[in-house]
């Protein structure tokens, strides 16, 4: 009994985690436009481990806007961060710079779920029609040499993360 109880932790270790985009949309503000995105991420077995160790882990966030007139898109990476002497987290846009420090991974993950991301000029007054894809998923370039391997193997390495699409509203 306790060898099957175990077999059932190892292979939930090895489960992938989850990155879904349960809503997102492209908002004109003062500044420009801005994609707010509501992400629900789950970090399972050695992504959370990582974390928890201090090593960065690294989301790729892709945005794809293709009308009639063309195509447009804007790439940038969020850096998740966990430092273990202050026990703080960080969330950093490296695109923007921008850094929120926060004091539970609870909050972490709350952020995750109301990003505010600017986006280039291009994206503003897309015309209605315009279908717009987001494609976000774990960087694993971005890990550290030794980890790089492991991660491209093992299954609990991977972020199920499906894209997700909508279409430019008139009005």
């Amino acid at each position: 009994m306790i060898g099957l109880l175990a077999g059932c932790e190892a292979l939930r270790e090895q489960a992938p985690g989850t990155l879904l985009v349960r809503d997102a949309q492209l908002v004109a503000v003062a500044e420009g436009p801005r994609l707010e995105l509501d992400l629900d991420c789950q970090l399972n077995g050695p992504i959370s481990d990582a974390l928890e160790h201090g090593i960065p882990i690294t989301l790729d966030v892709h945005l794809q806007a293709s009308s009639a007139q063309g195509m447009v898109h804007d790439q940038r990476q969020m850096e998740l961060r966990y430092f273990p002497l202050t026990r703080r987290y960080q969330l950093r846009d490296t695109s923007t710079g921008e850094l929120r420090s926060f004091a539970a991974y609870g909050y972490l993950t709350e952020a995750l779920a109301a990003l505010h991301l600017p986006l280039p000029g291009q994206f503003a007054n897309l015309p209605p029609g315009t279908r717009l894809r987001l494609d976000v998923g774990l960087d694993h370039a971005a890990l550290p040499g030794a980890l790089r391997l492991p991660a491209m193997l093992e299954p609990a390495w991977r972020l199920i993360a499906p894209e997700y699409v909508w279409i430019v509203a008139a009005g």
